[in-house]
């Protein structure tokens, strides 16, 4: 068995067209969906990452803005601009980029974030939100990334299916996990204290890899046929891999994001999705 590739450069380009239609319907009534990334120092991978942001805004129809603040900003500074932010009526998400210089408490500043702007779930008002299923939530990019692959691109629906999340951050392994079970799939949460992982991953149908070890899921570690959703991204000898072994997992999975080409492309544009949702739920009656 070979896997089919879930493609996400492909599903990136589908994406991508439908939120162009909603920013241009937006615009229609004068309202330009405007997302401003919050910028604490300069971070040569950070600022790489901001110009990649704005080619999406520019292909969906979003302003992107820079705020950048200097590296020496304390955590009050930097908690009084994301609160201003929220306060501006023309801007519709905001975003936070990280790393933050080692002087700033990412929690503390992530509480002034403004619910209703926080585009990539980084308040714990909206991963609150998100176990509650309210539907008033901003589900992080990367995440919706993966449930957009799976829902959009994978065989199966996700209702009574068998999910194995491996890693459980705040990014990605918890909202991937509260999600799928959002969706009523069964999940089972693991981590670098787990022991015996082969044995949850092989009982699983679904498998989302979140944990930044690269190769860590290998083939015997899977059952036949199952679909591994691979959100890893690790330079090893220049070369960018995932976190499951994708020669060998490919051989016996059912279904397999790539890395590069799986969930990377589609990430930036579930934000760009949800900046244009912020930009609705703003408008005017």
């Amino acid at each position: 068995m070979t896997a089919r590739i879930l493609d996400g450069r492909a599903l990136a380009a589908e994406l991508r067209a439908e939120i162009a239609v909603r920013s241009a319907r937006l615009r229609a009534r004068g309202i330009a969906p405007c997302l401003v990334v919050a910028l604490v120092g300069e971070d040569a991978a950070s600022s790489a990452y901001v110009r990649s942001i704005e080619r999406e805004g520019a292909k969906t129809g979003v302003e992107v803005r820079v705020d950048a603040l200097a590296a020496a900003a304390s955590e009050d500074q930097v908690r009084a601009r994301l609160s201003a932010l929220g306060d501006d009526a023309q801007v519709h998400g905001v975003i936070l980029q990280q790393p933050l210089p080692p002087h700033l408490g990412i929690r503390r500043i992530a509480e002034a974030m403004p619910p209703h702007k926080d585009v990539d779930g980084a308040n714990p008002v909206n991963l609150g939100r998100l176990a509650f299923a309210s539907g008033t939530e901003f589900v992080p990019a990367t995440p919706m990334a993966v449930m957009l692959l799976l829902e959009r691109s994978a065989r199966w629906p996700l209702r009574g299916m068998r999910a194995c999340v491996v890693g459980r951050s705040n990014v990605v392994g918890l909202p991937v996990a509260l999600l799928l079970m959002a969706r009523d799939a069964t999940v089972t949460v693991t981590h670098k204290e787990t022991r015996d992982l082969a044995r949850h991953t092989r009982d699983a149908e679904i498998v989302v890899v979140a944990t930044g070890v690269p190769n860590l899921l290998r083939a015997p570690m899977i059952a036949p046929g199952a679909t591994v959703i691979d959100v890893g991204t690790t330079f090893v000898d220049g070369k960018l891999v995932g976190d499951a072994a994708y020669d060998e997992v490919a051989q016996l999975a059912g279904e397999i994001t790539p890395v590069p080409g799986g969930v990377g492309p589609v990430t930036n544009v579930a934000l760009m999705r949800n900046v244009v949702l912020a930009a609705e739920r703003q408008a005017p009656d």
